[in-house]
């Protein structure tokens, strides 16, 4: 049988737990999101060393485990000088790591879109900039709304990987009271209830985001 008194003797380290991990996934998918779009606008800028420096940022870190590059960061960092917390490269490490495989959607997105609506545009005199917000932008999130919230997902599950750097989040919360209470049941199950109640959230999140840009573009 469960053990419900370990729930309420270790009460608000579970939730400050919750909490971390909400705020690290959070942070770090939404910098992901923001770094990637960026690294997609600097892909369709043109040129050798642009597309080079886009390549390389990509095979890299989607290339490479997020664990490792954390550690390169976390101990790595202190000897040229980056003394940063946990925390920040938990959140800067998720970022990076998300924002490779988000360019890769963005990039999926564009190329999905019918050339010939570009040609058209020009040809009706819009600019590069009307032409990306009006035509490109809202097609581009059509067809990669649903990648973005399966890896905003995985970014989550990520997230438990902040634990090895000693991340207070819940991965971490849950190993601690393990340890302590020799009991496995409570706290992993804990641990997976809250992931899994997450992963339902941002799915739901996005089929609202998906049904009204989908009536936006009936509209």
């Amino acid at each position: 049988m469960l053990d419900l008194d370990l729930f309420l003797n270790y009460q608000d380290s579970i939730i400050k737990g919750i909490l971390m991990t909400l705020r690290m996934s959070a942070g770090g998918i939404a910098g992901a999101m923001v770094l990637g779009l960026l690294l997609f606008i600097l892909s369709r800028a043109g040129g050798f060393w642009t597309a080079l420096l886009y390549r390389g940022y990509v095979t890299l870190f989607r290339g490479t485990p997020l664990l490792v590059q954390l550690f390169v960061v976390f101990y790595g960092g202190p000897h040229i000088g980056l003394e940063w917390s946990a925390e920040r490269v938990g959140l800067v490490g998720l970022a990076l790591y998300g924002a490779a495989y988000f360019a890769e959607i963005f990039r999926s997105g564009f190329e999905a879109v019918p050339k010939g609506q570009i040609e058209s545009a020009r040809d009706l005199g819009l600019s590069r900039s009307q032409i990306f917000r009006v035509v490109l932008w809202p097609q581009i999130m059509a067809r990669s709304l649903a990648p973005m919230v399966g890896q905003s997902v995985i970014l989550v599950k990520e997230s438990s990987v902040l634990s090895i750097i000693t991340v207070a989040e819940l991965t971490n919360v849950a190993m601690t009271i393990a340890n302590q209470t020799y009991s496995m049941m409570e706290p992993y199950l804990v641990l997976a209830l809250v992931y899994w109640a997450i992963a339902i959230s941002i799915a739901r999140l996005g089929a609202v985001f998906e049904s009204r840009l989908t009536h936006y573009q009936a509209g």
